[in-house]
Parts: C-alpha cells; sequence; structure tokens
C-alpha cells in the first residue's frame, strides 16, 4: 500500500487522541482506526505495531507543541533577563494547556513508561533531548539559569500543568501567577 503522509498524520492524531481520552489501555489499532473514521486495518497499515504507534504519537506531540517561530522571534528581540525567561515560560504553559490532548497524551505515555520498557526507553529519550534543547535555549539566549534550574523548572512545571489539566489543587491560583512566582523565587539570587 502507498504511504500516504497526510493520512499518516490523520492516524497520529486520532491515537494521540485515543490516548489522552483512554488511557494507554484504549490504544489499539482498532480504536485509532474508529477514532480516525477510516476502514478497519488502515492504521495497521502505517503503524506495523504499538511501539510504532506510539513513536508516531510522540513525533505528533512534538509539533503540536512546538513553539511558534515568528512568537519567539518576536521575543528575542527582548533583552534577557528574568522576565523574559517568566515570559517564556507562560508560553510553554499556554502551549501545553491549549492542547489538552496532546499535554494529556504525553502525561499518558509517561505513566505507561513506568509499566513498560520499550515505551520507557523512547520516551526517556525524547524527555531528555527536550531538556538539552532547553537548556541550550537557555544558554544561546543569555538567559538566567544553570542546567540544574531548567531541570527544577521542568518538574514544577510539569506538576502545574497537571493541574491545570485535571483537579486544581488550588483553582484560585493562575497559572502565570504560579509562573511569575515560580521564576521569582528559583532565580532569586541572579
Amino acid at each position: 500500500m502507498a504511504r500516504n503522509p497526510e493520512r499518516r498524520v490523520q492516524l497520529a492524531d486520532a491515537a494521540l487522541r485515543v490516548l489522552a481520552r483512554q488511557g494507554s489501555r484504549g490504544l489499539t489499532h482498532r480504536a485509532v482506526d474508529t477514532e480516525a473514521e477510516v476502514p478497519r486495518g488502515t492504521a495497521s497499515n502505517y503503524f506495523s505495531s504499538r511501539d510504532d504507534i506510539i513513536d508516531a504519537i510522540l513525533a505528533r506531540i512534538g509539533e503540536r507543541l512546538a513553539p511558534d517561530p515568528a512568537a519567539h522571534a518576536e521575543l528575542a528581540r527582548r533583552p534577557p533577563g528574568r522576565e523574559l525567561f517568566a515570559t517564556y515560560l507562560k508560553d510553554i504553559v499556554h502551549r501545553l494547556t491549549a492542547d489538552r490532548d496532546a499535554t494529556l497524551a504525553l502525561f499518558e505515555l509517561r505513566l505507561d513508561a513506568a509499566r513498560r520498557p520499550s515505551v520507557a526507553e523512547v520516551l526517556g529519550g525524547w524527555l531528555r533531548g527536550g531538556l538539552d534543547a532547553d537548556v541550550a535555549f537557555t544558554e544561546d539566549a543569555g538567559l538566567p539559569g544553570s542546567r540544574w534550574e531548567i531541570v527544577l523548572f521542568h518538574y514544577a512545571l510539569d506538576g502545574l500543568i497537571l493541574d491545570q489539566l485535571t483537579v486544581p489543587i488550588d483553582a484560585e491560583v493562575a497559572a502565570d501567577d504560579a509562573v511569575e512566582v515560580l521564576v521569582e523565587r528559583l532565580l532569586e539570587k541572579r
């Protein structure tokens, strides 16, 4: 069967939605076919295994949650400092909460990685690559924060985003306000 790139994206997005809405146990070729509204067997023609589906989901998550180059170009014209750093973090939070399915699918993959070594291996490499890219970006942009602080920001933002997408610990706390305080506290000596 000829491979159609648009169909592959359609199936990957359907797989992402299945994972976000039904969890790891619901992620099957048949469920992807149903979600994508394609004939039975279509997903298995494009993804021969569950691992192939997960690879496609990770690729789509990366594409869907990627920063807007125009917005980042505009931010890059501003002087580096804590305020700009907070703006970049707010952009991350906004992108992750705006694409709820992609973010929930990512959290589902993290949970699945605790039970499946094959998922842990692929996802771990993907997450570490993202961290390395964030550290390089921070350094290249002249923003405050060492690798250690970037790791702490990842931990904190993961919790904040999970809170925003599920059951808030404190519904009165605005995400942007939490980011401002986080930056202030973690970078207070800089």
